[in-house]
């Protein structure tokens, strides 16, 4: 009975181990370009191997494209903020059981940060490229800042990025 209630302890880990486990990071950390667009110019489209960005019109907003790439230069990730309805978008663009994890705060007229939910990342599948939309719902006109790790729980800092909603 010893050997069954361990075998299905073993087998429970394992499973488990697969739904929960964090993910490795990625070593060394992903390098990053961010490219920046004033919505007061645009539309703007921004070209990359998977859907391309596009910006929409919004009048004070200050958007971002954040593309990361691993140490062999591949896509591995990219992170969108749109002013525009105040979205965010988190990107997984490698299947390698890894991902990124995006933190967002506003800053109010005092000055004081204001964290919008938890980490952002996206839910990994067997898909290509699979995605999160965040709607942050900020006023318009609100300084925002998005920082980049390669770990869970605000580890591993990789970049940010500074936009208006």
């Amino acid at each position: 009975m010893v050997g069954l209630s361990a075998g299905v302890t073993i087998a429970t880990a394992a499973l488990l181990g697969t739904v929960v486990a964090p993910a490795q990071a990625y070593s060394p950390n992903p390098s990053a370009s961010i490219s920046y667009r004033d919505t007061d110019n645009c539309t703007c489209t921004l070209s990359d191997p998977f859907d391309g960005t596009y910006f929409q019109y919004d009048a004070g907003g200050y958007a971002a494209k954040i593309e990361l790439r691993d140490a062999s230069g591949s896509y591995i990730s990219k992170v969108e903020f749109h002013p525009y309805d105040e979205k965010l978008w988190v990107y997984d663009t490698k299947n390698d059981g890894d991902s990124v994890y995006v933190s967002v705060y506003w800053w109010d007229a005092s000055g004081n940060p204001h964290a919008v939910g938890p980490n952002i990342t996206p839910t990994g599948t067997d898909a290509v490229v699979d995605y999160v939309v965040y709607n942050l719902d900020i006023a318009e006109g609100t300084p925002v800042s998005i920082d980049v790790y390669d770990g869970s729980g605000y580890s591993d800092y990789i970049t940010s990025a500074e936009v208006v909603a």
